[in-house]
């Protein structure tokens, strides 16, 4: 009889913790492991070829695990990483393992929630330069007109637990104004980084009200659920007891204390070494 396997999420931080509670909360018999390569965020900054290489080394880490299907719920490894990933590694690894990311389930519908046809985009730099959303998007909504913008301050005031403090504000509401610059007609932002679930409420008290604010983590879960009923003989693979481990690169006390914000419930991680 064949091993059952976990499914492997993978982040290069604490942000992929918000898709993996979605997931959990739509799919909860399956076992995950979960990875966050504390140690070498953040990966927005850093080139196509290093969050390549990172993140190729991560997923191999996954296989090696006996994860059949990973997840990269990032959008900086999903938009500089996961193409080459499925394309050149994939078929000399195991043509039969799979690897999905967080950006195309998004923008196949992201288009539905705006009757404007403007649609804004709030991320890393790394993803905004990187085209993904844009380029995406075009293939299932071409008449919509999307519209970017980087927030490097973000991630940084999550992870420093200022994401709820008055000095939050003023970072955000810049962002979201600089965004707007664009056109007064956007009337759907989507949270295209895993972190920004935190700044929701601060989020959408500086747009106008009939902005609806869209995170990722309910997106990526239903579409999970579609893909597993569409591969029967992928799921039927998956381990079903309810277990979840949590891995990170880095202190597991840091990433203990913080995870447990994005996860919304205590976790308890084992150290891994990459290098």
């Amino acid at each position: 009889m064949q091993a059952k396997k976990p499914i492997g999420v993978f982040d290069s931080g604490y942000g992929g913790l918000t898709i993996l509670k979605s997931i959990v909360e739509r799919l909860p018999d399956y076992d995950y492991i979960y990875l966050g390569d504390n140690a070498r965020a953040p990966y927005g900054p850093r080139s196509f070829e290093t969050v390549y290489q990172y993140t190729l080394q991560c997923v191999q880490w996954f296989f090696a695990q006996g994860c059949e299907l990973v997840i990269l719920a990032c959008n900086t490894a999903s938009a500089k990483a996961l193409r080459t990933i499925q394309q050149k590694d994939l078929p000399h690894i195991n043509p039969d393992r799979r690897v999905l990311g967080v950006i195309r389930p998004t923008t196949e519908i992201i288009g539905n929630y705006s009757k404007t046809g403007e649609v804004g985009i709030l991320g890393t730099a790394g993803t905004v330069q990187s085209g993904s959303y844009p380029i995406e998007i075009a293939k299932f909504f071409p008449g919509t007109r999307v519209f970017q913008h980087a927030c490097p301050m973000w991630v940084p005031l999550v992870e420093n637990n200022e994401y709820d403090k008055p000095g939050a504000d003023y970072f955000i509401q810049k962002d979201i104004n600089a965004l707007l610059e664009n056109s007064p007609a956007i009337d759907t932002v989507l949270l295209a980084c895993t972190h920004y679930p935190l700044l929701k409420d601060k989020i959408q008290r500086f747009l106008p009200a009939n902005v609806s604010v869209i995170s990722q983590g309910d997106i990526v879960a239903g579409s999970l659920a579609e893909y597993l009923e569409r591969h029967p003989k992928l799921e039927q693979t998956i381990s079903r007891n309810g277990q979840r481990s949590f891995y990170t690169t880095d202190s597991t006390t840091d990433f203990d204390n913080h995870a447990s914000i994005f996860f919304g419930q205590p976790v308890h991680s084992e150290h891994v070494d990459l290098r």
